[in-house]
């Protein structure tokens, strides 16, 4: 299997929950209990973010390596403006289909605000993504870092790359100190409306950001042969593993405490300063790294283990992976995801119109919608489809593999 398989297969898994858990009903629905998130403080967006990160540096360090540095930023910043007129477009679409559907402006209220056509003042926000709608926030934050990405990358290939790490590790401690408030509350004034909203982030840029560049960092580095995974995640080597596991397993109870509760009122006031997603507080990032090396070790080395049941795991999370739905996502997983938004706020449209929906439908219109992530994505793999069908009737057709998207 190819190395990008098992990404596309992760990017899949990620953009099926986040689906899942985006989609919002009346009185809820049970699938969104079936989730990670409800045993650890690490979720689908990190996982997306991370994984977007590792294959920017996967794929443009090598071609910034062999074609140089000009080459590789104008593939990023290209790549970053397909991406931008996507963004802006799925925002016209809602704004366009706010003003056909009837009682869209009131039911959507809560993810708009006060957003329209006729208010330029808004609409350059939403442009500069300094105003970002609900649901449509991972995409512009993906964007901006790209922006730096050319430069990072450079750095890694010159043996830098501890000095981009230190570089975002203070960068997150900004962040967690709230520093970006000096920037942002100024902007929030000049932008406000009367929906009292000027700046409107789910994620702020600075903590988050250590997600995605340490993506990008070891992406570069393996594209570079520079580190060698199969050294490091050993089956010999349990030390990392059982690290990964105590720390899991310390913050499991905590997820659980938490989510219902539980937790005396002092302690829960403490833990909640740590515990800070938009921020990507440190309860978040250190439940992230261990989760993620622990999967990394169980993908790499859990197939090899002397125990039987570390093989059982590693080959059912590969097999989950593995799956050519989740792959076909994957890896068109930036357009899947600006269609998952799409599909978001069509289903809260549909439940704001109707009557409190049974959970048997809910489910339904949740799996329903999770068949129809797969669209965009078999729409730009059409022409292999195609030639496939063709190639069945004609020997001559020869088929084309897809060509890789960051």
């Amino acid at each position: 299997m190819k190395r990008f398989d098992l990404i596309d297969g992760m990017r899949g898994y990620f953009l099926v929950f986040m689906l899942i858990n985006h989609m919002i009903f009346a009185g809820g629905y049970w699938l969104v209990q079936i989730n990670h998130n409800q045993l650890a403080f690490v979720e689908d967006a990190q996982g997306f973010v991370f994984l977007s990160g590792l294959l920017i540096g996967m794929v443009y360090a090598r071609k910034m390596a062999r074609n140089g540095y000009a080459a590789g930023r104008q593939a990023i910043y290209s790549r970053a403006f397909e991406l931008y007129r996507y963004a802006i477009g799925i925002v016209i679409c809602v704004l366009a289909a706010q003003m056909l559907l009837p009682g869209a402006y009131y039911i959507w209220y809560n993810w708009l605000g006060y957003t329209t056509f006729d208010d330029p003042w808004r609409l350059a926000a939403i442009a500069s993504f300094i105003y970002q709608p609900t649901f449509m926030d991972i995409l512009p934050q993906y964007i901006i870092y790209m922006i730096f990405a050319p430069i990072l990358v450079k750095l890694v290939l010159d043996g830098k790359w501890a000095h981009v790490m230190a570089g975002s590790l203070i960068l997150w401690m900004a962040g967690q100190l709230g520093l970006q408030k000096l920037v942002t509350v100024p902007i929030d004034i000049f932008f406000m409306r009367p929906d009292d909203q000027g700046v409107r982030v789910s994620f702020n840029l600075l903590g988050w950001q250590i997600v995605f560049y340490s993506g990008l960092v070891l992406g570069a580095l393996t594209a570079l042969d520079r580190i060698q995974w199969t050294k490091i995640f050993s089956p010999q080597n349990s030390f990392i593993p059982t690290i990964c596991v105590l720390v899991c397993g310390f913050f499991l109870p905590l997820r659980l405490l938490t989510a219902h509760g539980m937790l005396p009122a002092e302690l829960a006031a403490k833990f909640s300063t740590m515990e800070i997603r938009a921020d990507f507080g440190p309860v978040y990032l250190i439940n992230f790294v261990a989760a993620a090396t622990l999967i990394a070790w169980m993908i790499i080395a859990g197939p090899k283990h002397k125990a039987a049941w570390v093989q059982n795991i590693a080959n059912a999370i590969i097999w989950v992976l593995s799956l050519k739905f989740l792959q076909l996502l994957g890896r068109h997983s930036l357009y899947v995801y600006v269609w998952h938004v799409a599909i978001v706020y069509g289903v809260y449209y549909l439940d704001g119109r109707t009557p409190e929906l049974s959970e048997l439908t809910k489910t339904a219109i949740a799996l329903t919608c999770v068949a129809l992530l797969a669209v965009p994505a078999l729409w730009r793999e059409r022409d292999k489809w195609l030639a496939t069908s063709s190639s069945g009737a004609s020997p001559q057709t020869v088929t084309l593999p897809a060509g890789k998207q960051a």
